[in-house]
């Protein structure tokens, strides 16, 4: 059954906040922001006042510190933190479209520092209530406030899962800044699994850089070291710089070029950026997405 309202968590305002959604056919999606605010129980009330009183709240307010999960209204109804896009109203995107505030500032992202308890877990319970994936379907988060600009339309009408506000068209914030996207699932392990997070893929940098320096002349379409290969190309498709049809397991020349861009987005250029993995590169890429370098 799905959760409407989440036992633990603390009743905030009158319990209104939104209406029926436009679009109920379209999976159930989450938006992740930050509050751009400090932590503890004084910010946790002064947010949450604030937001009563200029009618922008989400669902949830949750402090990554004390793990302290507040609730503004029920989980079907419409909240209010996005801006529309155009005559869309984006709140109304989706089965749900569950908002979460978290304390804290885009420019520290919050998994570096947060501890998540119970609360988090309970409101990922109720998250997974309604059958919304542990995906992030627009792929990576922004950096900057300057590089908040993955806003994909046609992913966000039409895709289930998590995302950043900077995913979200119509909106122009950076929130929730470069979190680690998997922490957020590993955090709150799935109920009735074993009660421990599934170990990740293992990644070997050596096969990578075997496969990619095989011939850099040859196009997409080999088989070499297929498995490490495919892990990586994965996540560089949900970076958004490598097209799913290109993920066949090879590192060809699609899948060069898709890595040294992802090399720039990391701050490197010239010969530091000739789409041979790396292992500072790849340990990043797999914070990011579920999996762990053996160099």
């Amino acid at each position: 059954m799905s959760t409407n309202w989440i036992e633990k968590a603390r009743r905030l305002g009158d319990g209104s906040i939104g209406g029926a959604m436009d679009h109920p056919s379209v999976p159930g999606r989450v938006v992740w922001h930050t509050t751009e605010s400090g932590t503890g129980d004084d910010a946790f009330k002064a947010v949450a006042a604030h937001l009563i009183s200029v009618t922008a709240e989400p669902h949830l307010l949750y402090d990554p510190t004390t793990d302290r999960l507040g609730q503004f209204g029920p989980l079907n109804h419409s909240a209010r933190a996005l801006r529309n896009d155009g005559s869309t109203r984006t709140n109304r995107v989706g089965k749900v479209c569950i908002q979460i505030e978290v304390l804290g500032r885009a420019a520290k992202p919050f998994t570096k520092t947060w501890e998540p308890g119970p609360n988090y877990r309970a409101m990922m319970a109720a998250i997974r209530s309604w059958k919304i994936p542990d995906t992030f379907p627009a792929g990576r988060l922004a950096t900057s406030a300057s590089d908040a600009t993955n806003r994909p339309r046609t992913v966000w009408m039409s895709k289930g899962g998590h995302y950043g506000h900077a995913n979200i068209p119509g909106n122009d914030h950076w929130d929730p800044g470069d979190i680690d996207r998997s922490a957020l699932f590993e955090a709150a392990p799935v109920e009735g699994g074993t009660g421990t997070t599934p170990a990740k893929p293992v990644v070997d940098l050596s096969n990578l850089i075997a496969a990619a320096r095989r011939d850099p002349g040859l196009p997409q379409g080999g088989t070499t070291h297929k498995a490490d290969v495919l892990v990586v190309e994965k996540a560089l498709v949900a970076e958004g710089l490598l097209p799913s049809r290109w993920a066949d397991g090879s590192f060809g020349t699609r899948t060069v070029e898709a890595y040294a861009a992802l090399q720039r987005r990391y701050g490197y250029s010239g010969g530091d950026a000739n789409g041979i993995p790396g292992q500072t590169t790849l340990r990043k890429l797999g914070q990011h997405h579920g999996f762990t370098v053996k160099a």
